[in-house]
Order: structure tokens, then sequence, then C-alpha cells
């Protein structure tokens, strides 16, 4: 396996300053499954080229992976693609030998480490089945000119087609770490077969090595072979990084946590607590029904339904706040006008309304739930509950918990709320959601938001028959939104008024629609 980088910033040689490399020497750097070499095959004042070659050792390959994968063909342990294709072996090579450069630290140069340069990267061989536009998709709005030329599975006879490999060529003015950190995430995605077990702190690699910066973010350490820290670590808040604003941001995740589910929604979720998101949706990504499965993946371009990433607004849409935003304020509006002192939260996700809620010293007790234990931990750690003062700790409950199943805990609150919730249970399961919030937990007051289907063709890319939200079971229009709310109301015994979240557009109606129930 191997990589080059050359650029042609003058003086190219501080290259070096920047990898921590000196031109003039060849270094090797021990791996648990091989062996990396650092060297430049040209070094001069305006052109210069650093290699990185990966020598993989089939038989420690196959000791590291003993144990692990017992039904593995015997022979596939030691003949296979890892010791000649850029895989996750090679992205675990890269960050551990260009870990300071990954961080974008350079004390000889801290100005060029901060600043874009020309570079030019090239990989022979990465994995890639979904074929060149997949790869497109993925590098190309990171601004690089992509060069994607497919391998011939014998040069010799064409008839016999491509292989499932590129041979790909990076061009651009970039950050060298942000090109180190982009190869670091996306290698391993294209080739989407990680060679050491995916645990719950790949979550923080990720979001690390794509650029988001969050508070309380401890090291990594290492996962299997992989000890890389890519990224700063204990910044005061979150930041928007490549990862978070790019298109296709659900892909990337899913493909590098391996496909597991929770983690998946861990990482998205976390991702759109960012609050400079490109995106007016970034609250829809909250799980709230614990049967909701994977969503599928796709080889080519993904249908907007599948999308994990919601789309933006075509130009004249949404202006201002974002919708996010919008939809807190108006929920925090409705509550304070029905003089709630107690509320619930149940989907509350990261726990962004319950910070919000807390802050309005009138709310004598605020109570998240969600159904995933990970979103509950977010919560905990966005809201600081280990810093928090105690005045402010009693006035807190945070609860594993579903919207569908009888609950004692959810009693005793004159407020509910269902913010971004319906919309992703399934239909079928509805009437076990009303039950339970309008008829066992039975607040003054409940407060519903929900996507309006109808606005949906002001998004770029979406029309009718789309979801904004590959999680989302349903979306209404706001004449089915007002036939449920009613029939609701009437079972349990409410009064309903309607308000618009965001820009009413004459035509098809505010983005997000909102219901106020009263009891």
């Amino acid at each position: 396996m191997l990589l080059t980088i050359r650029t042609e910033h003058e003086p190219a040689t501080d290259l070096g300053y920047l990898l921590h490399k000196h031109p003039d020497r060849v270094q090797r750097f021990d791996q648990s499954y091989g062996t990396a070499h650092v060297f430049y095959p040209h070094a001069g004042p305006e052109s210069c080229t650093a290699a990185l070659l990966l020598e993989v050792d089939p038989q420690q390959l196959s000791r590291a992976r003993r144990g692990k994968r017992e039904a593995d063909f015997a022979l596939a342990q030691y003949v296979n693609d890892r010791p000649y294709a850029a895989s996750s072996l090679f992205a675990v090579a890269l960050g551990n030998v260009f870990r300071s450069a990954l961080n974008g630290r350079c004390a000889a140069r801290p100005e060029l480490a901060a600043t874009a340069i020309p570079l030019t990267l090239h990989v022979p061989a990465v994995p890639c089945r979904a074929g060149t536009d997949r790869v497109r998709r993925l590098f190309e709005p990171l601004g690089w000119e992509v060069d994607a030329d497919p391998v011939p599975l014998d040069p010799e006879l064409p008839d016999w087609g491509d292989s499932g490999y590129v041979r790909l060529t990076l061009t651009g003015t970039q950050r060298l770490s942000d090109a180190l950190s982009h190869l670091y995430v996306l290698l391993p995605v294209l080739d989407g077969a990680k060679h050491y077990w995916v645990a719950e702190d790949e979550v923080d690699k990720l979001l690390r090595a794509g650029g988001v910066r969050a508070h309380d973010t401890a090291s990594d350490g290492a996962t299997g072979a992989d000890s890389t820290t890519a990224g700063e670590e204990g910044a005061a808040e979150d930041e928007a990084g490549w990862l978070a604003t790019h298109p296709e941001r659900g892909y990337i995740v899913r493909r590098y946590l391996a496909r597991r589910t929770h983690l998946t929604r861990a990482a998205i979720s976390r991702l759109a607590e960012v609050e400079d998101l490109a995106t007016n949706e970034t609250d829809d990504t909250r799980v709230t029904d614990p049967t909701l499965e994977e969503i599928p993946e796709t080889a080519g371009p993904p249908a907007a339904s599948d999308s994990a990433v919601p789309h933006r607004a075509v130009e004249g849409a949404e202006r201002g706040p974002s919708l996010a935003e919008a939809r807190l304020g108006a929920v925090l509006s409705a509550l304070k006008a029905e003089g709630a002192r107690r509320v619930i939260d149940v989907g509350c996700g990261s726990g962004k309304l319950v910070g919000r809620l807390l802050d309005d010293t009138s709310v004598e007790l605020v109570t998240g739930v969600d159904v995933t234990a990970s979103a509950i931990t977010q919560a905990r750690r966005r809201l600081r509950v280990d810093r928090m003062p105690e005045h402010q700790r009693r006035r807190l409950d945070l609860l594993i918990g579903s919207a569908v199943y009888r609950d004692g805990r959810f009693a005793g609150h004159d407020a509910a709320v269902l913010m971004e919730v319906v919309e992703h249970i399934d239909p079928e399961r509805l009437p076990a959601m009303e039950h339970v919030v309008f008829g066992h937990t039975a607040p003054r007051t409940v407060v519903v938001t929900t996507p309006n289907a109808e606005y949906n063709v002001r998004y770029e890319g979406l029309g009718e028959g789309h979801l904004r939200h590959g999680d989302h079971r349903f979306e209404w229009t706001r004449a089915e939104f007002r036939a449920w709310a009613e029939r609701v109301a009437e079972q349990f015994g409410y009064q309903t008024r309607y308000l618009p979240v965001g820009t009413d557009d004459p035509e098809v109606g505010p983005a997000t629609q909102m219901g106020v129930f009263t009891r």
C-alpha cells in the first residue's frame, strides 16, 4: 500500500516540518500487522513528494485476527487484498505515523499548519465496489479535484472488465491536517471492511477526525490495532467540521462505524447538535422507537428517503434562524403560555430542549426521556451534569424510556413535549403512544411538532412521496396532522390549537407544524 503527498508550496521542503519527518531520512515504524516506511522520492525547494509505504505481513495479520472470526476461510486469512489496497489497515498506519500532522500540530511552522497549500495525493489502489461515482461524491464536496480511474481485472484482457478498485488522485488546496483526515475517514468508508472491532469510542474518533470539536471528549485510546487520536481534545464547545456538513455524511457514518446501528445513531445525533450545520433540519435525527431498523445501504446515489442527512432548502426557502432554533423557540413559547412548571420531553435526544428549559428558573422540574442509553449519555455530556450546581441538578431527571410503553416515572408533569418524535414511530404503534402520553401520563398540556409533508417541495431533491429523513416512518400533510390531532383530542379530553413553525409559505404552509393540546 502506498500514498504519496506532493506539494509545490515554496519552499516545498517545509512539507517535512508539517509531517514531522525529515526529507533526508528514511524512517521505519513497526505496526502490529507489518511495517510502515516514510521516505521522500523527491525533495526540492519548488516541489516535494513524501511517501508512506505500508508492508503488511499476512502472518501477523492472521494472528491479530485469530479468534475473532472463526468462520473465516483459512486461506483467506493469508491470501487477500490487505497488503495491496488502501483499507482500514492503511488508515491506522496513517494515523499512527502522521499523528501530529493529522492533529494540525507543528511547533516549527504553526502558521503553515493553519494554511491551505496546494497538494496532490495519490493512492494506486483503493477498494470501491460502488464505482468511481461514489469516490467523487465523497471527495469532491471537500474541495478536491478527483481523478478516479478503475483498475482493470487484467490490462491484457479488457473484456474481463474492471475490478472493484480505483486508482485515486486528489488535487486541491487544503490544510495538510484536513487532507490527512479526509483519507483517514474515507479510505475505510470506501473499503467497508474494518480489520478491528468497532467499539463505542469509534464515535468520538470519527467526529474528531471529521473536524468536530466536542467538549468533554476523552482520548480514543486503542481500538484493536488503532491507537490514533485524530484531533484536538477538550475543546469548550462543539464546532462544525467537514463531516458535519458533508452531503454524504449518513453514508460515511454508517460505513465507518461498520453499520452498527446504535453507534450510527449516536454519531448522527451528535453531528446534528452542531450549531453551524448548513441545514434547517438538525433535530430530525432523534430516535424514539425501540423497533427501528438500520437504514439500508445503496450502491448507487441514495434516494431522498434513504439519506441520513436532511436536504438543503432551495434558494428562497427558510431564512433567518435555523428551523431547529425556530422549533425550540416555538415549543418554549407554547410551554410558557400554558404556565408549565413540570415538563417531560419524550424523545429528548441530546437534550437541547432540556437545557433550554433548565435555563428558565420558573420551571421546577425538567425530565428528559429517550429510548437509547447513548442519547441519555449525550444529554448528560451536553448539559455537563457532572459539573452542574446541586440546586439545578435537583430540577433535572434523565431517563431511559419509550413513548410507546407505560411508565410510572412519566407521571407528575403538567406538560409533555413530543418534538419531532411521532414521525419516527411506526403507524401501527401510534395508538400505544397516544395511550401512554395522553391517557396514562395525561399532563395538562401536550406540545407536538412534526414535519409538514407539503413543505418538502421546497427542499432540493425532495418531492411528493419522499421523506426528509431515512428514519421517518411517515410525514403528515397539514390536513392529516389535524385529523390525527382532533381524533386524539376528542378521545382523551383535550382541546387543540395549531401554530406554524418557521416561515408560513402561502402555498404549502410552514416547514414544521405544531399542535398544542390542553385539557
